[in-house]
């Protein structure tokens, strides 16, 4: 049994104890305490100098066709699989009391961790998929029975809908992608399937209308302008350890997921480029603008979530395979870290600051830096970080893509790449106003009148919230412990 067999199956081994009467606060976090230690282990045990997957385990499922429960990481997974255990604890750890239905509460934020554990270890494509279609089942159950506002039960099943369709269209994609490569047998294993497309076995239309099928896909479930209108009223809504397993972890499947499909369908990418640099700038720009907005810090948070999917995407579609150059590339995953992490700690301060104060919305706050400093001092470097301040994870990430924008430039007039890349540059001053607003309008001031006192951050809740920020500032200012795993 692989170390990553014994990540996956530690939170459904947790869920089921708690089922069975286990103390759920307790078996939670030590689940996911013990998946932070073995997550570290891996991370210890991969080696760098080596191509392909490493750790790999694999039993066969099924023979005609052939599936195999097949876990490995490289590079790019094992980053992922270090931003879920990171999130998954710190969610559980941060997670509030709850008046009832303990046992489901805690079961399924160990599900979401499952889910997404297993999506981003899996070397099959038919796990890679069936373990995000498991993680989509408690989120509906934990935005509608524990979410916040009147309205809970109408968000829930539409997050449900948006991302049912937006699976229903990414399993089209991906069996006509095994469809086109299935001379020699079908197979789901990745590493044949990035042999076979190597070698041309997709000729360039069909990469066209499959890469189409997986952008939209994806898309729908990363929030991708305009399919982006299901994210921040959900996010919004879920109690907080969900929002920050679901916009931390789980809204990178789909980013994920174009980073493993794209290096293999690089016409496709050529003929749809320009369609999604103008969606990625919708979500820069045009989502940036709503977020502006917002009344309310959980939609604020929603919406940023939403609106920094676009500069991961733009690290996506600045690769080139005429180039090679995977500093786009590299940049995108260094954000899609940067931004799980200062995303989920963002989430967690909200929760605690609704559970506290007993409202978000922000011209009801005011002041509240003299009586809380050390969570406003810990909610200032969140929101420097999803502002792309330097030193912090976010900013290596981004000045990654834009780079990667603007590769190969040699002076005359600009691509529709670059002309992107200058218009997503404005997207970094509307996160900065944003953010300096919002932390204004909260901890600076005067305290408003019959404003209840808050409670400042407890010792045992400082241990989640820094290691969330030691994350960002160590990839922050050493990003190389990550640029060096990737391989594109």
């Amino acid at each position: 049994m692989s170390i990553l067999d014994i990540i996956i199956l530690l939170p459904l081994i947790g869920a089921l104890a708690i089922a069975c009467g286990a103390p759920p606060r307790i078996t939670a976090i030590g689940v996911t305490g013990a998946n932070l230690a073995l997550g570290v282990v891996a991370w210890i045990l991969f080696d760098p100098n080596k191509e392909g997957f490493q750790l790999v385990a694999s039993r066969v499922v099924a023979k005609v066709p052939e599936i195999s429960y097949a876990v490995g990481i490289d590079g790019l997974s094992l980053i992922m699989l270090l931003l879920s255990v990171i999130v998954s604890f710190c969610a559980i750890w941060m997670a509030p009391r709850v008046g009832s239905r303990e046992k489901l509460y805690f079961s399924s934020l160990l599900f979401i961790s499952a889910g997404a554990l297993g999506a981003f270890c899996s070397t099959d494509v038919f796990f890679f998929y069936a373990f995000h279609e498991l993680a989509l089942i408690p989120t509906f159950f934990m935005i509608g029975i524990w979410g916040t506002g009147e309205d809970r039960v109408n968000t829930a099943w539409k997050i449900t809908i948006y991302l049912a369709v937006g699976s229903i269209v990414l399993l089209a994609g991906l069996i006509a992608f095994q469809m086109q490569l299935s001379q020699g047998g079908l197979t789901f294993d990745f590493t044949t399937l990035q042999e076979r497309a190597a070698s041309g076995a997709i000729s360039a239309e069909a990469q066209g209308w499959i890469f189409l099928t997986l952008l939209i896909g994806f898309g729908i479930l990363v929030s991708l302008f305009p399919f982006h209108s299901w994210a921040a009223p959900a996010y919004a809504s879920a109690p907080a350890p969900t929002s920050m397993l679901h916009a931390g972890v789980l809204k990178k499947f789909g980013l994920y997921g174009l980073l493993r499909f794209t290096p293999m369908l690089p016409e496709g990418l050529e003929t749809w480029r320009n369609l999604l640099l103008v969606l990625l700038i919708g979500n820069i720009l045009f989502v940036g603008f709503v977020t502006l907005a917002q009344k309310h810090l959980d939609g604020l948070l929603g919406n940023s979530s939403v609106m920094h999917m676009g500069y991961v995407f733009l690290g996506i579609a600045s690769w080139s395979a005429a180039t090679g150059e995977p500093i786009g590339l590299t940049g995108a995953v260094l954000l899609m870290f940067g931004h799980g992490i200062s995303i989920a700690l963002l989430f967690g301060l909200a929760g605690k600051l609704r559970d506290r104060v007993g409202t978000l919305e922000m011209e009801k706050l005011g002041g509240l830096g003299k009586q809380i400093p050390i969570f406003s001092f810990l909610f200032g470097l969140a929101a420097f970080a999803s502002a792309g301040l330097p030193g912090f994870a976010n900013f290596s990430g981004e000045v990654m893509v834009f780079f990667g924008g603007f590769q190969g430039y040699q002076g005359g007039s600009f691509t529709n790449l670059q002309w992107a890349t200058i218009l997503a540059l404005w997207g970094v001053v509307i996160s900065a106003v944003y953010m300096l607003r919002a932390y204004r309008s909260i901890f600076l001031g005067e305290q408003p009148d019959g404003l209840k006192v808050a409670e400042d951050v407890v010792l045992m809740q400082r241990i989640p919230c820094t290691l969330l920020v030691v994350s960002l500032l160590v990839i922050g200012f050493y990003p190389r412990l990550f640029s060096d795993l990737l391989t594109f």
